[in-house]
This record gives structure tokens, C-alpha cells and sequence, in this order.
């Protein structure tokens, strides 16, 4: 599993498994990402991360609040091509993201102001290894009634790693064979399931995206005899 310890140690040429050159950024790229997403942080307000996936259930970084709440206007989808992590150039994985449509429940976490710099460095370290996503402010309906302004990561539909089709039996051959330094693509599967799940959170794709998986898992396993 992904660690703070990890993250703060890991060399992202390296760390994270074979990533193609041309699609790697550069130090200074995540910063000068980071730099101008913060240059449109709407009036200094508590900086809140929304967090659909792994964020869910493996934060890593620091939070003064969690909250639920539901994000309008995207929803989830394994529209990334996965080669490193959990999965590989030879035997590519999905990631998932967001698209444009829908509706996506999920966590909201507010940073704490004194080591704000720091956490998110550590959050572009771990999303924007390839800059895949947009990192864009949304607004967030909070589950209390609240609304809140959150850094949301949206997939770029202009990145190389971009996949349009992310239909269940099109990506479930994928996510049970693949498989990286950072485990099995499946696993991340079950944990997104799981941490939805514990959450109340329903999402039919997933559920059946899972049943797929699981089965096609269950047909290669070997016999015991």
C-alpha cells in the first residue's frame, strides 16, 4: 500500500515502476502545477480535496476535517491507462478518474493551513507523476448542508493515457491480469469497493465491474489436486 513514508522517499522515475520518458514530469512541472492552482484558490478559504478513489480510504496526508459529500457534474470512470503502479507497459491496468456527467459521492478532507505547502506537494507527488489530471476547483455539496469549494482531480481528456472507453467488459480483462510495485489493479478495485460500501455508497457500474473481475479471477485460478 501507498505510504506517506513512500511518497516522501520515492524517486517518481523509479518508485512507481517503468514510466515512459516523454510522459513523466519533471519536479518543477508538478510545482509550477501546483503554483498556478493555488494562484485561483478562491479567497483564501480552507483548501478541501475531494477525494473519489484511493484518497478514500488511503489519505496519506494530513487533514484538520473529513467530511462526506457529493461532487455534481463528473462522475467515476477508469478512463487511465495504468502503466506503472499498478500495472505496466507490457500488461496496462485502468486508474480511475472523473468525466464530464453524472454525479460522484465521496470524501472531502480540509487541510490544515500551517503545513498546507507540504501536503499538497505531497498530493501532486502522488496524482500528477504524468500531470493526467486537471486539478480543478469545484464546488461540493457537504452531506451536513454545507458547501465548500474543493480541489478536485479530473482526468485530462488530452492526455496520452486518456482511454474513451471505459464500458465494464472492456476494462475487466484489464484490471485481473494487471499488476505493479504498488500491487494488483484489482485490489484497488475491491478497495474501492469496500470503502464505498462501508459508506453507503451505491454505484451500480462499479458493482458489476467488480462481479466481472472477480469472476474472470476465479476462472484462471488454478485446481487443486
Amino acid at each position: 500500500m501507498l505510504t506517506r513514508d513512500f511518497l516522501l522517499k520515492a524517486d517518481c522515475k523509479t518508485a512507481f515502476g517503468d514510466i515512459e520518458e516523454s510522459l513523466l514530469w519533471s519536479a518543477e512541472q508538478r510545482a509550477a502545477s501546483l503554483a498556478a492552482t493555488l494562484a485561483c484558490r478562491p479567497d483564501h478559504s480552507p483548501v478541501w480535496i475531494f477525494g473519489y478513489g484511493s484518497l478514500m480510504w488511503n489519505p496519506v496526508f494530513e487533514a484538520d476535517e473529513v467530511a462526506a459529500g457529493t461532487l455534481n457534474g463528473w462522475h467515476r470512470a477508469f478512463c487511465l491507462r495504468l502503466t506503472a503502479g499498478r500495472g505496466s507497459a507490457s500488461q496496462p491496468g485502468r486508474m480511475l478518474a472523473l468525466k464530464e456527467g453524472g454525479v460522484t459521492s465521496g470524501l472531502a478532507f480540509s487541510l490544515p493551513e500551517a503545513t498546507l505547502h507540504e501536503e499538497l506537494e505531497l498530493l501532486w507527488k502522488r496524482e500528477m507523476i504524468t500531470g493526467c489530471y486537471l486539478p480543478t476547483w469545484c464546488e461540493l455539496a457537504l452531506d451536513d448542508g454545507r458547501y465548500v469549494t474543493a480541489l478536485v482531480f479530473i482526468m485530462d481528456p488530452r492526455h496520452p493515457l486518456y482511454e474513451t472507453d471505459s464500458r465494464p467488459q472492456t476494462i475487466a480483462p484489464l484490471i485481473a491480469r494487471a499488476s505493479g510495485p504498488l500491487g494488483s489493479n484489482a485490489q484497488y478495485l475491491f478497495a474501492l469497493e469496500k470503502a464505498l460500501s462501508q459508506r453507503g455508497i451505491n454505484d451500480d457500474c462499479l458493482t458489476d465491474l467488480v462481479h466481472k473481475v472477480r469472476e474472470l479471477q476465479q476462472s484462471h485460478r488454478p485446481l487443486a489436486g
